[in-house]
C-alpha cells in the first residue's frame, strides 16, 4: 500500500503531538481510531462518571471517523478499557446506547490506569468503509 493510500486525522489532543500519533488512520477499507478518552483539549468531561466519560470518548472516536464520511453503522469493532471493574455496567450502557443496532465486535478490559488518573474509560474503534 502506498503512503498516499493512507490518510491520517488529528483531533488536537496534546498527547498526539507529544507522542507522535494520529487520532485516526484510514488504510484501504479500514479506519482505525486510537485510544480516545473524555478529554476535549485540556478539559476532562464526566470526571468521576464512567457512563459520561464513555459517551464522550465514543463521541470523540465517532467524530474521528466522520472525517472519513463514516458513522456508527460502519463501526465493526470497539474496545473499552476501564480502570475499575465496578464501572462495567455503566460503560456497557453507554456502548449499548450508541451501538445496539450496529452490534460491532467488542472487547472490554480492566487496566491498571491511564496517563491521567481522572480518566476512568478509554475507547478505540475500527470502522469499515468498503
Amino acid at each position: 500500500m502506498t503512503s498516499d493510500a493512507v490518510r491520517r486525522v488529528q483531533s488536537g489532543s496534546p498527547w498526539e503531538e507529544s507522542f507522535g500519533f494520529a487520532r485516526a488512520v484510514a488504510a484501504g477499507d479500514r479506519v482505525l481510531v486510537a485510544g480516545t478518552s473524555a478529554f476535549k483539549g485540556s478539559v476532562l468531561y464526566g470526571e468521576g462518571d464512567p457512563y459520561e466519560q464513555a459517551k464522550v470518548a465514543f463521541t470523540g472516536a465517532l467524530e474521528a471517523i466522520a472525517e472519513f464520511g463514516l458513522g456508527p453503522g460502519s463501526v465493526i469493532r470497539t474496545r473499552m478499557y476501564l480502570t475499575h471493574l465496578r464501572d462495567v455496567d455503566e460503560v456497557g450502557r453507554a456502548h449499548k446506547e450508541l451501538f445496539d443496532s450496529v452490534r460491532p465486535a467488542a472487547t472490554l478490559l480492566v487496566v491498571e490506569g491511564f496517563v491521567d488518573p481522572r480518566i476512568l474509560v478509554e475507547v478505540e474503534l475500527e470502522a469499515f468503509r468498503g
